[in-house]
């Protein structure tokens, strides 16, 4: 993947620890950076997937009931009924 220089000013606690838990982790300070965003935007798209889903929850049942209406009617084994039989 083609990388691309991102220049950011810190005060130098907040360097220092970014240098101090690269060092830790055993990788540079720019692959320590580049995980942190990663895991932030992970984390982003997972609460909007759950927010999703209990917005889907909460609100099932008019979802249902207003797209049953537009759908045909299905008899056993999945075949729609013929006009006029409900």
């Amino acid at each position: 993947m083609a990388k691309t220089q991102l220049n950011v000013r810190v005060d130098e606690a907040t360097a220092e620890a970014a240098r101090r838990r690269a060092q830790q982790r055993g990788v540079s300070v720019n692959r320590y950076i580049e995980e942190l965003v990663q895991q932030d935007a992970g984390e982003v798209g997972r609460t909007f997937v759950e927010a999703a889903a209990d917005f889907m929850k909460q609100y099932e049942a008019v979802f249902a009931e207003e797209f049953e209406a537009d759908r045909p009617a299905q008899a056993a084994g999945g075949r729609p009924r013929p006009k006029g039989k409900r």
